[in-house]
């Protein structure tokens, strides 16, 4: 088998349709000779469905990321298909319409606590949930919005990417020690299933259209997956606690 994943196990989380981020990595991944394992939440059929028009149908597992038995379950779960991992994706994000869209000084601590629940703790419970089958090291990496800077219309999913990325940071910390990396890639606007979530979302296609010096095409998820999949390869034995922008450079440009 040859590739940059050549005999690799991969979790991957956060497929939904084929214009997913997730859906481009698994299949860059198998393409490269990763083994791939999908998780799927409420839509199961649809992940199943979506699954198949892999390179190879990937096994799809059910994970709620908030349900703790779900977690527990995971490595027994992923052990009826892999003997172990040796990359985890995390491409998991979600926020009541209460907290986007320009309602950040009226959304309530309820809604703000399941945004920051599923889109920021959830990476370290995804990566604890994985830890017993990573025994020999690895590499988790998770998927970003650019946080350093306040968005239009993102408002309370922009700070829980703020928190994403700071927990990939102690992530990085306290995994070392195991061998296990903790990086993010961090996208520019796509047109996924999620961005369609987001009212005014148009804004952002219009500043990257026009101001990316490499330019941006937003419904090519290509570029960001491949990032990734370097990411999870041993090409960066010695990177984590990282953010790779895949944005046509838009993150370094001032007014």
């Amino acid at each position: 088998m040859s590739g940059l994943l050549a005999g690799k196990r991969l979790l991957v989380t956060g497929v939904i349709t084929d214009a997913s981020i997730a859906f481009s990595v698994a299949k860059i991944a198998q393409e490269n000779g990763a083994t791939v394992v999908l998780t799927g939440f409420g839509r199961m059929s649809l992940v199943e469905r979506i699954a198949k028009r892999l390179p190879q149908e990937a096994p799809v597992i059910e994970l709620d990321v908030t349900d703790p038995s779900h977690l527990d379950s995971l490595p027994q779960r992923v052990r009826a298909h892999v003997d172990g991992l040796d990359g985890v994706v995390h491409s998991i994000a979600f926020g009541p319409q209460s907290v986007l869209g320009g309602e950040f000084l009226n959304a309530g601590w309820a809604d703000v606590a399941k945004a920051l629940e599923v889109s920021t703790y959830s990476y370290k419970s995804l990566a604890t949930a994985c830890l017993p089958l990573m025994d020999a090291g690895g590499s988790i990496v998770g998927l970003t919005f650019d946080a350093t800077k306040a968005w239009p219309v993102y408002d309370w999913m922009g700070v829980a990417k703020a928190g994403l990325e700071s927990a990939s940071r102690y992530l990085a910390l306290h995994l070392g020690k195991q061998g296990i990396r903790s990086n993010l890639v961090s996208a520019g606007p796509l047109r996924t299933m999620a961005a369609k979530s987001i009212p005014g979302f148009e804004q952002f296609e219009d500043a990257w259209a026009q101001r990316a010096p490499l330019g941006w095409d937003l419904t090519d998820q290509g570029p960001a997956a491949r990032a990734v999949c370097a990411l999870l390869s041993d090409w960066f034995p010695a990177t984590t606690g990282e953010i790779v922008h895949v944005d046509g450079g838009y993150h370094a440009l001032g007014a």
